[in-house]
């Protein structure tokens, strides 16, 4: 198959957004290992406001990332992103200048306004051809973990340098870092049009919503985050107060557990995938999520027992954060992995809000053996509902640029390849000239699909121009 290298522009393009990705995500993630402690310095805490001023950026992201991303369609992709990145610069600056947790809540409430998610992958989209746009995304998100992971580890040192106010003062900085490298990395598009692996369609979200598999995975992970934030806004005070580890060594903890779960990761994803055992290991990282919440449990005032059940959470926690997005695009039709995308991270970010106003509810409350028991419940309840699942099929995600064909071409070219060995499913939308496949990758041809596609649109075009279309029009495919 050609065109199997991405271009210089596409890999700068598809690295240039993951750095602004990253550094957006930065942003918002240094202060969880550390705002606890700080904010139960201010004069106005409370526990629920602390949950608040932790988890509200995810309320603000949710409600505003599929309208950024429709606002990019009209207004340009650049430009909305531009506007996401200033907003959540200012965001910044009013959580570093604010004296109260009011106004912190304030200032992280717009930093998640700044919700330039499903923009960036639209960008992405424009600039990448069909046969490259997984690469692109997948940069994308690896960039996320990896942020997670680098602000876990940083948080704590860089608060012993210049405390949660200046964190704040670098996460503006770190916005506009990412207007310049919008600026000065990311090419502009040739043309800018809707993707729908890519991106939201309101004409999709009936059929989303009514998908009881898809439900079940957006559920999902709504809990997972809805953990991690609850978990974090007591975790500080058990490293601190029961374990006597001082805040500026909670790094200690947090860097062992994170690069030991992403080696230890590795090989279940392996299993899940390639062995095809997914649901097996689904399962088992839900079931250890509440293993690892039981030990915190049990063990918060210990430093080994903290660490240890960590690094289960961590070890369940990354394997479920790659299995579920795999998991809605096998579920998901053909031509709608976009919007099914849209919803899941909505009810991620919502999950995030969910677990800061519980986590610190219940903390003020009970205490933090109750957050984990909580946790525990939750994660009970996900496993329960997981066991409900129907067993997937093992499919990937392929499209194939069909050009400009008509409604009845499409018709003819998309009937074509349903009839192919290894395709489960296929669409031919004649708006995007692009052709959304199902398929089994242990069965299926690309070669052939390639060529079949190749011939029925090069039959098509000298059906209308009266000659066949040229080598250099000939359709892409994506893996």
């Amino acid at each position: 198959m050609k065109d199997q290298v991405m271009t210089p522009i596409e890999r700068r393009a598809s690295i240039s957004l993951a750095g602004i990705y990253s550094l957006r995500m930065m942003g918002l993630f240094l202060i969880l290992p550390v705002f606890s402690l700080y904010a139960d310095t201010l004069d106005d805490t409370t526990p629920v406001l602390i949950g608040l001023a932790i988890g509200i950026y995810g309320l603000t992201q949710a409600l505003l990332q599929i309208p950024f991303g429709m606002l990019s369609d009209r207004f340009g992709r650049k430009p909305i992103i531009t506007l996401g990145l200033v907003i959540f610069a200012l965001g910044s600056v009013v959580a570093a200048n604010a004296d109260t947790l009011i106004g912190i809540i304030m200032g992280r409430a717009l930093q998640g306004s700044g919700a330039i998610a499903a923009a960036v992958m639209a960008l992405a989209a424009d600039l990448t051809r069909e046969e490259h746009r997984t690469k692109a995304m997948a940069m994308i998100g690896v960039t996320i973990g990896v942020s997670f992971a680098v602000s876990l580890v940083l948080g704590p040192i860089l608060n012993s340098w210049i405390g949660v106010p200046g964190i704040f003062w670098l996460t503006s900085i770190l916005a506009v870092l990412g207007i310049v490298l919008l600026k000065m990395g990311v090419p502009d598009p040739e043309t800018s049009c809707i993707h729908r692996d890519a991106e939201s369609i309101p004409a999709y979200f009936s059929s989303v919503l009514s998908n009881t598999q898809l439900l079940r995975l957006d559920f999902g992970i709504f809990v997972l985050h809805m953990m991690l934030t609850a978990s974090f806004v007591v975790l500080p005070f058990a490293l601190r107060d029961y374990a006597g580890i001082q805040p500026d060594h909670h790094w200690y903890i947090y860097f062992p557990v994170l690069l030991i779960s992403m080696a230890i990761m590795v090989p279940f994803i392996l299993l899940a995938e390639k062995q095809r055992r997914i649901t097996e290991v689904f399962l088992g990282a839900v079931l250890i999520l509440g293993l690892a919440q039981t030990g915190l449990m049990l063990f918060y005032h210990s430093g080994f027992g903290i660490f240890f059940s960590l690094l289960l959470f961590f070890i369940a926690f990354n394997v479920l954060e790659a299995l579920l997005p795999s998991l809605i695009v096998k579920y998901c039709p053909a031509d709608k992995k976009g919007t099914a995308m849209g919803v899941y991270s909505t009810s991620q970010f919502l999950g995030a809000f969910a677990g800061g106003v519980v986590g610190g509810s219940i903390y003020g409350g009970y205490g933090i053996q109750e957050v984990f028991g909580f946790c525990i419940v939750i994660a009970a309840g996900w496993l329960l509902l997981a066991r409900t699942m129907q067993k997937p099929l093992y499919l990937s995600s392929y499209m194939i640029n069909v050009g400009t064909v008509d409604a009845s071409q499409a018709s003819v070219i998309e009937k074509q390849l349903q009839q192919q060995a290894g395709v489960a499913e296929a669409v031919v939308n004649a708006e995007d000239g692009v052709a959304y496949l199902k398929v089994d990758s242990r069965v299926v041809d690309t070669d052939d699909l390639h060529a079949i596609t190749a011939h029925l649109t090069d039959v098509h075009a000298s059906d209308d121009i009266g000659q066949p279309r040229g080598l250099n029009q000939a359709p892409t495919m994506q893996p």
